[in-house]
This record gives C-alpha cells, structure tokens and sequence, in this order.
C-alpha cells in the first residue's frame, strides 16, 4: 500500500520539485504535530495565518456552531447572512470611518483582484502602479502587479498599463498622476524580506494619491490583525488608504480574504453593470463566524499588546557575525545571511530539531519570522537558542 507521502506526490499538484514532505495529523497553539507524534514548533505560523495560534479554542467553536446552523446557501451578496454581518460590523468598528463597507471574498489574491477592478471601475482610469519586490498573490491579475520578473516571465502577457516605483523611493512619487487609477501597496514589503519604509514616505504618499485623485490601496494582507504590533500596519505612519486588502490572519486558519473601502466608492459595483463583482463562496459563513471569533480573540485577550517587545527579544537574542541584520517591525521579521545557500541549510537543520521556518520569495537569502502571535518569552528563547546552534555549526 502507498504511503500518504507517495500518495500526495503522485495526486496532488506540486507547487515545487522539492517538496518537504512532513506529514502533520494536529495542530495547537504554537506546534504542529506529526504522524509519528514529534512536536514542531511553527515560527511562520502557515505563513502568516494563525496570529492567534493553530485552532484557538474560540476560533474552533465559532467554527463548529455556524457549520452546525448553515454552511454554503448562496452565492455572495444576495442573502442576509449574519455571520458576514457581524463580522463587517465588526471590522468597520475597529477601521477608520472612511473603511466601513467590506466585501469579503475567498483569499488574498482574490482581494487583490476584486481591488484592482473597484479602482478601474470608480475612477475610471486604466492605470495601476504598483512597487518592485512586491508581492500580492499568483492570480494573472494579481501577478501582473508583482514586482519580480523571474516569477512572472513564464506567464506573459498579464495585464497592460502596470507601472513600478521603489518602495520608500520619495522622487519615485512623482510618477502617480492624474493617469492613475490605484497605488497598490504593502504597508510592509513581505516576500522582499520585510521591508518597512518611513512615516514622512507614507505621508508623501497619502498627499500625492490625494492630489491626483488617485486611490491608496494599503495590501495588508500579511501585516493586517496584529503582526505588527497595532491592528492594522497603516495605524503607524498616521494616514488612512481609501482601500484595505486583508486576508491571511484574519480568518484563524479558515480561508477568507476581503477588501475595505467607503461605501460611497464601493456601490460603484453595483451598478452599470450590476453584479460588476461576483463570488461563489466569497463570505462564506463558516469562515466569517472564525474571522469573528479571531477578531474578538485579538481585542479580549489584548494579543497586540506585547507584539512589539516580543520583536524585540527576538533582535536581541539574535546575535552572531554570521547574522546579518535582523529587521522587521513586530512580530514580521527577516533574519538575513550571507547567501541562500546557506539560509536554506540553516532552515533544513532547525526543522530537524523541530523549528519550522522558511524563505523569502523576492529575498531568498533571508529567513522568516512570523510566529503566531500569541508565543512566550520562553518560547522565543529556545526558539533562538536553535538558530544560533545551528548558525554556529554551519556558518
């Protein structure tokens, strides 16, 4: 009989020529387990998903109760389902007024798109700028605004009027005009090695976007629900976007992604055509109850509150010549080596001793750090005692 391990090579679609094959039957608070009951310790936490740790008890029993009551019973937009209202409430509580109408779909990539065609759409502009080394999801839409060619080139030809400037590049501004429809951004560069760039560069922007009538699209869909050590990144630099991209942690390990803006720019789907955005599953309930649950879990259990000195502790234990920089801003870090190859020799051998971590797809020679949020001090000690034993021994 075949093996879970050869079943899954042969069966299901391969993203890689290397997989990592670890096979895990449970998941909780910061571990994941294995078939063979070895506990690992999760420092990407499903790259950035479960903010509040691997099934949170809450998030569970959100889950377990609205699958009771309904799952799937139409497609987004057309029924009054309270699991999406509440959870829009909710949002629109903790957001700026200006980002009180959400319309919530089923990933991050999906954000992005139902984004791009809400911006052409209200603006009546083609133009979309967007940033070199950034990431915003594997769609064509979506990977028409990446700015890497190398994982682009095979796909050819995406989508026409995509301009590029450089993250934190003041003069780079200058090339958002009354041409352009939408600025899509990370608030923090992600897949370029966690990247933050300065309050005076978002301000800068806010007033050019301003100006010219553009609109700011803020992707937060990595650095949203806490990573940072607010809520939302943008609550750092003192601006607000016209449009909010979330996904990833917000749905507590359930898929879920949406995009935020007024309703005054919203409605513009709405009409001429109707239905100028659709989606099956988009909301779906189950999920919309876990996001709930996820959100009331930040705010009650005060998560974001140690966020910052948590990044801290990890900056100051992680100290070796072979090391770097370790940079990041919260719980979203990089710690960069020398080179990918030895990055990726580190990575191989810290999930040996049971601590999973990964690479950056626009900045391969640095390792990830984007732990749940909810790990102890004790926790991100011996998670750095394993780093740098393995950095002295392969360094």
């Amino acid at each position: 009989m075949l093996t879970q391990r050869q079943l899954f090579l042969q069966h299901n679609a391969q993203t890689t020529l290397e997989p990592l094959l670890l096979e895990f039957v449970k998941a909780s608070g910061m571990y994941l387990y294995d078939v063979e009951g070895r506990k690992y310790m999760d420092l990407i936490a499903g790259i950035g998903v479960s903010n509040v740790g691997h099934c949170h008890p809450a998030v569970v029993s959100a889950v377990q109760q609205q699958a009771a009551s309904y799952m799937h019973i139409m497609v987004y937009g057309e029924f009054v389902q309270s699991p999406q209202v509440n959870f829009a409430k909710a949002l629109a509580d903790v957001l700026p007024a200006n980002l009180n109408c959400t319309y919530f779909v089923n990933s991050g990539a999906e954000a992005v798109e139902g984004a791009m065609k809400l911006a052409k759409r209200y603006t009546h502009r083609a133009e979309i700028i967007a940033c070199h080394n950034s990431y915003h999801g594997s769609t064509q839409g979506a990977l028409s605004l990446m700015g890497n060619e190398e994982f682009k080139q095979a796909y050819r030809p995406l989508l026409p009027n995509i301009k590029f400037i450089n993250y934190g590049s003041l003069p780079d501004l200058d090339l958002i005009t009354t041409n352009t429809a939408a600025v899509f951004m990370e608030t923090v560069q992600g897949e370029a090695g966690i990247r933050v760039a300065d309050k005076a560069y978002f301000e800068a922007l806010r007033t050019k976007c301003t100006e010219t009538g553009t609109l700011l699209v803020f992707d937060e869909i990595q650095c949203g629900f806490g990573r940072t050590g607010k809520l939302f990144g943008f609550e750092h630099f003192g601006i607000v976007p016209d449009i909010l991209l979330l996904a990833k942690g917000i749905g507590g390990g359930m898929p879920i992604g949406a995009f935020i803006s007024s309703h005054e720019i919203m409605i513009a789907l709405a009409t001429n055509p109707i239905l100028g955005h659709i989606t099956t599953f988009g909301g779906h309930p189950v999920s919309c109850a876990a996001g709930l649950a996820t959100l009331q879990t930040i705010l009650s259990e005060n998560i974001t509150d140690g966020v910052t000195e948590k990044g801290l502790l990890f900056k100051k234990l992680l100290q070796h010549p072979a090391i770097k920089e370790v940079r990041g801003i919260g719980l979203m870090m990089a710690i960069e080596f020398e080179n990918f190859e030895l990055n990726k020799k580190i990575i191989d051998a810290c999930i040996v001793d049971g601590l999973i971590s990964d690479w950056f797809l626009h900045c391969s020679n640095s390792m990830r750090l984007v732990p749940p949020l909810i790990i102890t001090e004790e926790e991100i000690e011996w998670a750095c005692g394993i780093i740098l034993k393995n950095v002295q021994a392969l360094a």
